[in-house]
């Protein structure tokens, strides 16, 4: 087994200085049972609200900065983020158990989504001017302002990736933002956010881990201008619910049950199956938008079923940092048994249930959180497995016999985050993608490692509200604020 990453130990930052707590918290290695990645912080309720007053006493003068001044400032605080990424990533595939590619990934998305966002600095403040008209006799001008103090928490998945979505973007309207890792995976993001606030004036950037349960004044609280959550469903209910005693305003980035569309014409040549197996199966399936149903027309359900199992039966399920190693475990021992329930079921009702791969043999890894992965063949529409996001490395493949069908059933869902629409013909790509009731949608791929970071991603329904990346994304953390002139000329 590969030598692993020495045992990792990470404070707090709050206001510019490094803080100890008097507890900290065990980080467990999801592939071995008993095992421990690293030790974070378990930050107080009064830490918290420390952290909390110097995003708020950092405000005023970060505010004051010009998008191009707050920009710079942020170019040289990401500079030199690469030179430890290797150890990042080898951290973050002990703490949260995938592969060190996908680690390494991880890391890299969110200097890259760092680097889009500065290139959006000239937008920042580009307000407009509503000239006077018949019985409007003002001359108005509409500009943007930041919000104040915002939370970003990001989940265990993806979590350094997902942050460069929104942390670039906060920052660069002008807000100040404390940072909550997830509790389960908190080490490599801790580390990074710490490098970068380093960098910037004290408070600016804050990072506070702990204990849900210290962490409500990072959302229910008058000094909090916006919390900005990725996460379960269950979890973003629960944000909302505490956001609403104080009107601190959201965006929630939440589950997927993200619906795949294999049409009569597509192509299902090597590079096609490839992108369709990554997008299923990355990360051991815990991606928010990897694919989680699949429907193909009938007509080529026997070949896509074939194609997507000569791939499975090369897959190697083992240690993340194994060299060789193709798919990791689970994160948790919950989702684990909640997935095997999944295939239990399938299986029970009389669908057809194909599982590969060989299990770890290493005596380390025995009781670690891993699964083999699934193809569920056609099975009921209202079975679990496809009501529910899985959250694993199982997908069902569902026949269909025409386009209403499949549309239908791919909106006949909860969730509404992205979809994709796998054709040769680009017209009916628009033409079925235009219809799917979702917030992004691929044509002939799918997946987070697909995702144009320049355009604006959220879902509908119960996946979510407002958008992140993009200057859409600028604009979640900023409002207008509108000067009326009368009888004056004004200008931006």
């Amino acid at each position: 087994m590969t030598e692993t990453a020495a045992e990792v130990m990470t404070g707090l930052y709050i206001g510019g200085k490094p803080v100890a707590t008097e507890e900290m918290l065990p980080v467990a290695d999801p592939a071995k049972p008993g095992a421990v990645a690293g030790y974070a912080a378990a930050a107080t309720a009064e830490q918290v609200a420390d952290a909390v007053a110097a995003a708020k006493a950092a405000f005023p003068s970060w505010s004051e900065l010009s998008a191009q001044e707050r920009a710079a400032q942020m170019a040289e605080a990401i500079a030199g983020i690469a030179d430890l990424r290797d150890e990042d990533a080898a951290i973050l595939s002990q703490e949260n158990g995938k592969i060190r590619m996908e680690s390494w990934v991880d890391t890299l998305v969110f200097e890259i989504r760092w680097q889009l966002a500065l290139s959006l600095a000239g937008e920042v403040e580009s307000g407009m001017v509503l000239e006077p008209q018949p019985n409007i006799p003002v001359t108005t001008t509409v500009a943007y302002q930041p919000l104040g103090v915002v939370t970003v928490i990001v989940p265990f998945n993806w979590p350094v990736a997902i942050l460069g979505a929104s942390l670039p973007h906060a920052l660069l309207a002008g807000n100040t933002v404390i940072v909550k890792p997830p509790p389960s995976a908190p080490l490599a993001t801790t580390r990074i956010v710490q490098r970068v606030a380093e960098k910037l004036p004290p408070g600016v950037l804050n990072v506070v881990t702990g204990r849900d349960s210290e962490m409500t004044a990072l959302i229910q609280n008058d000094d909090v201008a916006k919390v900005c959550f990725t996460g379960s469903v269950g979890g973003g209910k629960r944000i909302m619910e505490l956001a609403a005693k104080t009107l601190t305003r959201v965006t929630l980035e939440l589950g997927g049950n993200d619906a795949a569309i294999i049409l009569d014409d597509a192509v299902l040549d090597a590079t096609h199956l490839d992108r369709l197996y990554a997008a299923v199966f990355d990360s051991t399936g815990q991606i928010c938008m990897n694919a989680k149903r699949v429907y193909v027309h009938r007509s080529r359900m026997a070949e896509l079923v074939e194609g997507l199992s000569e791939r499975l039966e090369n897959v190697v399920i083992g240690y993340g940092l194994d060299e060789g190693t193709t798919m990791g475990p689970l994160h948790s021992p919950r989702q684990k048994e909640f997935v095997q329930t999944l295939l239990e079921e399938a299986r029970a009702s009389g669908a057809d249930v194909r599982e590969f791969g060989a299990l770890p043999g290493d005596e380390e890894l025995q009781g670690g959180n891993f699964l083999r992965p699934a193809l569920v063949i056609d099975p009921a529409p209202d079975l679990r497995v496809v009501t529910e996001e899985q959250f694993g490395p199982v997908i069902p493949i569902i026949p269909f016999d025409t386009v209403e069908e499949a549309v239908d059933a791919a909106n006949d869902s909860w969730a509404g985050l992205g979809g994709s629409v796998w054709t040769a013909d680009a017209d009916r790509a628009n033409a079925v993608g235009s219809r799917l009731a979702c917030g992004y949608v691929w044509v002939n791929d799918h997946g987070a490692t697909r995702l144009d970071l320049r355009a604006p991603f959220g879902g509908m329904k119960q996946s979510g509200m407002g958008r992140e990346q993009g200057i859409q994304g600028v604009r979640a953390f900023q409002d207008t604020r509108s000067i009326a002139h009368l009888g004056e000329v004004a200008s931006l």
